[in-house]
């Protein structure tokens, strides 16, 4: 059942933009999660925080809750794939993880030839580009066709308010970011993972498009999944019985991600990550928010249970802070 669209606009008044959790440890602001360090794991905080183009740009109500809990529900469904950093979820935004050494790389993988950024491979294909990323692209592909078989395009990972740098296998190692041994293990836990969520995808009825992963090493050497994974954040679906008439009438698939934002921004005000960030309506945020509920109810089988409560008052009791 839809969610009530009074409800998310009431909730939109009370996003979590923000957090200062004294008592956690030291604490690390990233685009859209806030992680506290301490001593061998770390607590993260999932804002309501919504970035497009490497920017933040607004807040959507619920979106910290829907992402804390999609992710869990993946880094269950892969364990038996590659291990993952999370121990516990004590809230419905929060999550306490294993802390690693994590890789100064995006593994970004890729499975249609598609998006709407300056940077996207299909953007890069309709201005001219047939190598990208260190892939040769063949000539007369139509936007959103699926590519051959999935590509990894990685990014160097930038600070906040600055842009990724996409980049390829060659010049990570010609630069010495990690050495061949590692990055080549990666690259095949991120295959391996990809295969697993567009296998799962596809009985859900959807198609994962493309999505990244954050990875890590542990103390004893091993890669870690960290972060996130195939959220609506991290990841774009599309719905599968969109995608066949939507490709031949050249009309975006119907889906639900945080590229209806990112859309809005491009199509209504012009905006691709430069100058002032435009205001996004209300019911703009809403409208964002129910595509990730039903984004997470489409991939996970059950149905999503807001917690109403106001967020900083609720972490700060489950947290015993």
């Amino acid at each position: 059942m839809p969610i009530d669209r009074k409800l998310l606009e009431e909730l939109a008044d009370q996003t979590l933009a923000r957090t200062d959790f004294h008592g956690l440890g030291r604490r690390i602001e990233g685009k859209v999660r806030d992680s506290y360090v301490g001593e061998k794991r770390r607590t993260i905080v999932v804002t309501d925080r919504v970035s497009c183009f490497d920017i933040v740009v607004g807040t959507l109500p619920l979106k910290g809750q829907i992402l804390n809990q999609a992710a869990a529900f993946w880094f269950e469904k892969t364990r038996s794939i590659a291990p993952n950093h999370l121990l516990s979820v004590p809230d419905p935004s929060v999550s306490v993880v294993r802390e690693l050494e994590i890789l100064p790389i995006e593994f970004v993988y890729r499975g249609y030839l598609t998006g709407v950024s300056s940077t996207s491979i299909w953007t890069a294909y309709q201005q001219g580009t047939r190598e990208y990323c260190g892939h040769l692209l063949p000539d007369g592909m139509r936007k959103h066709e699926r590519l051959a078989a999935p590509i990894l395009t990685p990014t160097t990972k930038a600070e906040q308010g600055e842009h990724d740098e996409l980049t390829s296998r060659d010049e990570i190692l010609r630069r010495g970011v990690v050495s061949e041994e590692i990055y080549d293990r990666a690259a095949a836990l991120g295959h391996a993972l990809f295969a697993a969520g567009q296998a799962w995808a596809a009985e859900q009825g959807m198609i994962l498009v493309d999505t990244k992963y954050e990875l890590g090493l542990d103390a004893a050497g091993e890669l870690v999944v960290a972060d996130e994974i195939h959220t609506p954040d991290s990841s774009r679906y599309w719905y599968a019985d969109s995608y066949e008439g939507a490709l031949s009438e050249g009309k975006d698939p119907k889906s639900f991600d945080k590229e209806y934002v990112r859309r809005w921004l491009v199509e209504e005000r012009g905006y691709r990550g430069e100058g002032p960030i435009p205001e996004i309506p209300v019911e703009v945020r809403c409208e964002a928010s129910a595509r990730y509920i039903e984004a997470y109810e489409a991939v996970t089988g059950s149905p999503f249970v807001p917690d109403q409560e106001p967020p900083d008052a609720r972490i700060r009791r489950n947290l015993g802070l």
